[in-house]
């Protein structure tokens, strides 16, 4: 699987520079300036204390830079990579104070994207003998979702949408405050512009006949069987791509992948994975 792009360091800075002053709060790291002399430079590591997929990288890098030029950062293991317990993902050398004071904002992004990245990997490996391809959602903790969803490409999946913006996805409160799911297509496709697609998510195999009567670009099966799902597959028929969506976990997504769905989508793998566990190790180097 080839590793995703890095994400451009102004996309990272409002992120990363928010969060360190965040925890610097109004007088700085006053445990490090207590203890720590100024002069005192220090070797790093950033390990992996578990088995998974990094993703993060680029923000911890940044965090640490942002404090101080002279910290130089090397990323052993790039946004993507597969580690094992004890790899090296990165590697710091420079001002003892500034890395000690940016660790654990690195270490909260690394950790909580890698586990994103993880956890996405993680459903891709399940489905991989299906066509079917993982999908994150708008379910991502506010602020971060740029980063969350970067992390879903480094885990393999890809994203939907990005925001509100984007696509139109008719759910059942516009269907129910439309009048009907037919309405509601007619006044997206009317409203959006040529290049919008449009989604309808259905619960029933009624609603999914009307949907593509109407027409769409894609439809939505909402917490279905894995048997109308099926049907739903027969009776789209290759008009509209097909989603999943509903209580999607490890145990089942391989069951609704042999549905013969396009895509499945997974709420929890932004909002509810478990970080993966990455730690720094310091020593001393001497002094600058």
């Amino acid at each position: 699987m080839p590793l995703p792009e890095p994400l451009p360091t102004i996309m990272l800075e409002p992120i990363v520079r928010t969060a360190l002053l965040e925890d610097l709060g109004r007088a700085g790291d006053i445990t490090t300036a207590a203890t720590i002399p100024p002069s005192i430079a220090m070797d790093g590591v950033i390990a992996s204390r578990q088995s998974g997929v990094v993703a993060g990288t680029d923000a911890a890098a940044l965090a640490f830079r942002l404090l101080d030029a002279r910290i130089s950062v090397v990323i052993e293991k790039p946004d993507g990579s597969r580690v094992s317990p004890g790899d090296t993902v990165i590697r710091l050398q420079g001002p003892a104070r500034a890395i000690l004071s940016a660790e654990r904002v690195a270490l909260n992004l690394l950790c909580h994207l890698s586990g994103v990245a993880t956890a996405t990997a993680a459903l891709v490996d399940a489905v991989r003998p299906f066509s079917a391809r993982i999908v994150c959602t708008r379910k991502t903790t506010p602020g971060l979702r740029v980063l969350e969803k970067h992390a879903v490409r480094a885990g393999g999946g890809l994203n939907h949408r990005f925001g509100l913006d984007d696509a139109v996805l008719i759910k059942d409160n516009h269907v129910a405050l439309t009048g009907g799911i037919r309405n509601a297509i007619v006044r997206s496709r009317h409203a959006a512009g040529p290049f919008v697609k449009i989604e309808v998510e259905v619960d029933t195999l009624a609603q999914l006949a009307e949907a593509l009567e109407t027409g769409v670009d894609a439809v939505l099966l909402d917490n279905m069987t894995p048997e109308q799902m099926r049907e739903a597959v027969r009776l789209v028929n290759g008009r509209a791509l097909v989603e999943a969506s509903g209580r999607i976990r490890l145990e089942n997504v391989n069951a609704v992948a042999a549905t013969g769905v396009d895509l499945i989508s997974a709420g929890w793998i932004t909002h509810s994975a478990p970080a993966l566990d990455l730690g720094l190790d310091a020593k001393s180097s001497g002094q600058f």
